[in-house]
């Protein structure tokens, strides 16, 4: 039940607006003068407080001001129709709105509501940023290896800077997971984090996308939208897979990290941008410089602070604490209480993961769900993935023969019930390039 706190000196107002509210399942603490209001306020948990402007002790600026010091619980102003002004003056210093007598109370009614919503928006969204905050954090960056203790020591010290950060390695290996912990740890934390995956933009969809455009700027756009810099604007925009834009796109990244300014598309008012920006590949820069596919310019603005994730094979001794991780975690999720056996971790550990971190979280996610008792076992784990004595038989794509591959692919096609999207991770790579080899090679799925 949520608690309302009332404020109005007329004795048959109060009375009647304290019946309405109980009738509206509200509890009501009433009273006629600020000093008591604010006494009720400090010692009662009040979700709303509705006042009369003119009281006899005080006006509403003073109970706002008091109000606001310790709390942002929502002032809803009562007013004549002569003090209108002072009443629009009161919202400016933190009140919710105002009702102007007379006024009917479903007018109440729905402001109030309104400013109950408005408060649990508000209370949900600082509770999910604590949560984030919690989760995004450089000590659930898992692993006591060498390499990734460099990434943290690294993160540590770019994380409070404005610095451009460039993250490669290869898919799977948490370079989402380090852009969310950089962002969450800097200034800009309580402003926007903008997830852009450049690979899953149509070319012909990507800058008005990125930058926004005005209404009538192309066929369809009837109204304007902001692009996903405007969004992320005080915050932090995260472009993954930034070796898939185009060049012509690459120039106008390159104007915003430069000059710090863009247009919407169709637009002729340029927009100053505050955002920092952290980019992502799975590809090898330098290389796709070399090839023409990147801009050099761009790859050395991008690359003040580079961050390398380490492929999951370079840090073998971190599988056992990811096992236990993701043991605990989708244990919880699906109510199992199970442990891998020693037989089991062993067989992980002589694996090579291509996919890296996510495709051991899957086989992991996998492997509790189809087991039936409290241990999973080495043989439990054979339909995941080949294991054979004293060798690791991971079949990267890059590594293996043709034929191989498309056995491969078919393999963890049938794995992941034809989910493309599922396919692609697993296979480090992007969703374009599986349907590019299962065109190749005849794969009908």
């Amino acid at each position: 039940m949520k608690t309302i706190l009332l404020i109005e000196d007329d004795r048959i107002m109060r009375i009647s607006l304290e019946d309405a509210l109980k009738g509206k399942g509200y509890a009501v603490l009433s009273c006629e003068t600020g000093k008591e209001a604010l006494r009720l306020f400090r010692t009662t948990n009040c979700d709303a407080l509705i006042t009369d402007f003119r009281l006899p002790d005080m006006d509403g600026f003073e109970i706002i001001k008091e109000i606001s010091k310790s709390s942002d619980t929502p002032v809803i102003i009562i007013t004549a129709y002569g003090t209108i002004k002072d009443a629009v003056e009161a919202m400016k210093l933190g009140a919710f709105d105002y009702l102007t007598k007379p006024f009917a109370l479903d007018e109440l009614f729905m402001l109030l509501e309104r400013a109950l919503e408005v408060r649990g928006l508000r209370e949900e969204n600082i509770r999910l940023k604590k949560d984030l905050q919690q989760q995004y954090n450089e000590r659930n960056i898992i692993g006591e290896s060498n390499a990734i203790k460099k990434v943290v020591s690294l993160i540590e010290k770019v994380a409070a800077s404005d610095a451009t950060v460039l993250i490669q390695g290869e898919s799977g290996t948490g370079k989402e997971l380090v852009a969310h912990t950089i962002h969450y740890k800097s200034n800009r934390r309580d402003k926007p984090l903008i997830k852009v995956n450049c690979a899953a933009l149509p070319e012909s969809l990507i800058e008005s996308e990125l930058f926004g455009y005005e209404r009538g700027a192309f066929t369809g756009a009837v109204k304007r939208k902001p692009g996903r810099f405007e969004t992320a604007d005080g915050g932090t925009i995260f472009l993954d897979e930034i070796a898939e834009l185009p060049l012509s796109t690459q120039a106008k990244i390159l104007r915003v990290i430069q000059e710090k300014q863009f247009e919407r598309l169709g637009a002729t008012v340029t927009i100053h941008s505050d955002v920092r920006i952290i980019a992502a590949t799975n590809k090898v820069l330098e290389e796709e410089v070399k090839a023409g596919r990147f801009r050099e310019d761009l790859f050395w603005r991008l690359n003040v602070v580079p961050i390398f994730m380490p492929p999951l094979r370079e840090r073998r001794e971190d599988i056992p604490l990811f096992v236990e991780f993701f043991t605990e975690k989708y244990g919880k999720l699906f109510r199992k209480n199970i442990r891998f056996s020693q037989e089991a971790v062993e067989a992980l550990l002589n694996y090579n993961f291509p996919g890296n971190v996510r495709e051991l979280e899957n086989i992991i996610e996998r492997a509790i769900i189809f087991s039936s008792s409290g241990r999973i076992e080495k043989n439990d784990l054979s339909s995941f993935f080949s294991i054979k004595e004293g060798q690791t038989t991971a079949l990267h794509l890059a590594d293996v023969a043709a034929e191989a591959e498309k056995n491969h692919i078919i393999k963890i096609l049938k794995a992941t019930g034809g989910n493309k999207t599922k396919a692609a991770e697993l296979l480090g790579i992007s969703r374009k390039t599986l349907w590019e080899k299962m065109n190749l090679y005849g794969i009908k799925f």
